[in-house]
């Protein structure tokens, strides 16, 4: 539906939900941040939890009731989500800091309040935006506390929108196909791979609902979601049979002679039904499927098949990324380093000239230097460009004209970049002028917890979890820690967020070569401002037979006049002085003059002495 009607309030929002809620007999609605793909990043049409109470952080949880309504946050957003949301029609829950309920603990308080009524607390959830995994664990913690968990044929929050103001129509994008010289291996390959797979495990059935995932399979590319290169689809591959689900006008030209014959071309509308139609021919299908990356819906789609659980193939053969999209990688990631490094000596000599530059102009030039390289697509994500204060908010993602950098204030940016080749994602913390001692001491002490993980040899199953204490270890011993992972798994010319790999408490996944990942600890201090080091790394095999390590991607000076180089033990000087003759080597026959001098100067712990 095309949006007609002006923009409700938030209150008149939560008014036409709650009216739905009556109509349908229901206690409350789980608003979550995922879309029917589990996407975190979201098309406009999607954004049900913005829409409903202006928080546009990529992960939160909306609960609203019949008169109440809290949002749950992590400690990324806990100042994002404050100065987004309306304190007198939402309670936000500050996840992680003592004293503040979680999601299930408010939901098990008013299960119990309807239990001493006599009924029970009847929760709406839209099985299509919520993952297998996700939907049991509720089972398993909220209905012995009298909270009946109700699959809804029908999103509320598209029914009040459409109510009110009528939903956005989607607007698909035009698809091209990435080269098997880029990608690596052709469709055929990669499906021939995936039923490898599938027969290993004993299936013969692979339902695919992430973006990203179709997306590689069948070396396709769209834009439907800013900033993420993937496009709304299913896909479905059998034994002898692959589907791929989205709309048909999209694949006109060359897109549709580019895929194998066997692929069948349908209508999005018709995956649920050729789903359900695949799995009750004979009844003897064995589907495999994916708790965390397979949504409930899909899962109700199947009836009484076999149901095989286990890793998604596709994730685990797209994570682990060939010769040719590392060879992508490494360009895509030395044109970003350039193009950041090229911004971070314009920001400072301008500066330095009397021209304090906003957020808004930083966000606006770093992007423009992203352009002015080869196969420039669009930004991997929305930039952060934190000035002082600002750059305590972990994923602060509107910079502000009005804020500018002045004498001893630190600027935090965190950008990156989509190239027709590769994924980019980093992250440099500077200083305007004269640096505080605290400034220093902070910045070190992050800088050390970077280089610890960074020059890390680890041996064959060894798992995000135990390099994310390794980072921490000094900061701890400091008395300081930051509230969210250490890093994320990065696409090739895909999501800049990946699974199954990635650097946090939770991660149980091995690392094995071929597998990019962020290494990005941080420090922040409300009102203060915020340090984060971040680049990206792919896992190569170790001269020692079994062991692994962590080669660079990015290659972008650390800020020198904030490095306190005493406070380094030997070996990560080692690292910090190999590394700069790395940024210096790749970067200074790109450079002009007056850039290629500041370059050497930033990289002088390496260059000199």
């Amino acid at each position: 539906m095309v949006q007609t009607l002006a923009p409700a309030t938030h209150r008149d929002r939560l008014a036409q939900l709650r009216q739905l809620l009556n109509e349908r007999a229901l206690d409350g609605l789980l608003v979550n941040s995922a879309d029917e793909h589990l996407n975190a990043y979201l098309p406009e049409s999607r954004k049900r939890r913005d829409w409903l109470c202006g928080f546009g952080g990529s992960a939160g949880d909306l609960l609203v009731g019949r008169s109440d309504a809290w949002l749950f946050v992590d400690g990324r957003y806990h100042e994002q989500a404050a100065g987004q949301i309306d304190a007198a029609l939402f309670t936000l829950c500050r996840l992680g800091l003592e004293g503040e309920p979680t999601l299930v603990e408010v939901l098990q308080q008013l299960g119990r309040a309807a239990r001493e009524q006599g009924g029970r607390f009847r929760l709406g959830l839209d099985p299509f935006t919520v993952s297998v995994e996700q939907w049991r664990t509720f089972e398993r913690q909220l209905v012995p506390l009298a909270v009946e968990l109700v699959a809804l044929e029908s999103n509320l929050v598209d029914l009040a929108r459409g109510r009110l103001e009528g939903v956005p129509a989607p607007v698909p994008s035009p698809l091209t196909v990435v080269p098997v010289a880029v990608a690596g291996q052709s469709v055929t390959a990669k499906l021939a791979a995936v039923r490898t797979a599938l027969d290993r495990r004993g299936a013969d059935l692979l339902p695919i609902t992430r973006l990203d995932e179709v997306a590689w399979l069948f070396n396709l590319r769209g834009s439907d979601i800013p900033h993420n290169p993937v496009f709304v689809a299913y896909a479905i591959v059998t034994a002898s049979q692959s589907f791929l689900f989205c709309d048909p006008e999209r694949l006109e030209a060359g897109v549709g002679a580019a895929l194998p014959g066997e692929v069948q071309l349908l209508p999005y509308e018709r995956y649920g039904e050729t789903l359900s139609a695949l799995v009750q021919q004979d009844g003897s299908s064995r589907v495999l499927i994916d708790v965390q990356r397979t949504t409930a819906g899909t899962l109700g789609r199947l009836g009484n098949c076999s149901i095989i659980e286990a890793t998604h193939p596709v994730t685990v053969l797209k994570a682990r990324k060939n010769s040719a999209e590392i060879a992508g990688m490494r360009q895509a990631n030395l044109q970003a380093s350039r193009a950041k490094t090229r911004t971070l000596y314009e920001v400072l000599r301008r500066f330095a000239a009397g021209e304090a530059l906003s957020e808004a102009q930083i966000a606006a030039l770093i992007e423009q230097r992203y352009r002015e390289e080869d196969a420039f697509e669009s930004l991997s994500f929305t930039t952060i460009a934190g000035i002082g204060a600002n750059s305590s908010i972990v994923h602060y993602s509107t910079p502000d004209p009005a804020c500018r950098l002045a004498p001893s204030t630190l600027l935090l940016l965190d950008a990156g970049a989509q190239y027709r080749m590769g994924t980019t994602d980093d992250t440099r913390t500077v200083v305007a002028g004269p640096p505080q001692s605290e400034q220093i001491a902070r910045y070190t002490a992050v800088l050390k917890a970077h280089i610890n993980c960074a020059r890390q040899r680890f041996p064959r199953g060894t798992t995000g979890a135990q390099l994310d204490g390794i980072t921490r270890s000094c900061l701890w011993q400091a008395g300081l820690d930051y509230q969210h992972g250490t890093g994320h798994g990065v696409g090739a010319f895909l999501n800049v967020h990946e699974g199954p790999q990635g650097i946090h408490k939770l991660a149980r996944e091995s690392f094995v070569p071929g597998m990019v990942t962020s290494i990005e600890p941080g420090y922040y201090l409300p009102g203060w401002g915020g340090i984060r080091i971040e680049n990206l790394y792919v896992v190569c095999e170790d001269e020692t037979d079994g062991w692994y390590r962590f080669e660079p991607l990015t290659y972008i000076p650390f800020d020198a006049q904030l490095i306190d180089i005493a406070r380094l033990d030997e070996p990560q000087r080692d690292w910090l002085a190999h590394y700069n003759r790395e940024v210096y080597s790749r970067l200074a026959p790109g450079l002009d003059a007056d850039e290629g001098a500041w370059l050497a100067h930033q990289c002088r712990h390496g260059l000199t002495g």
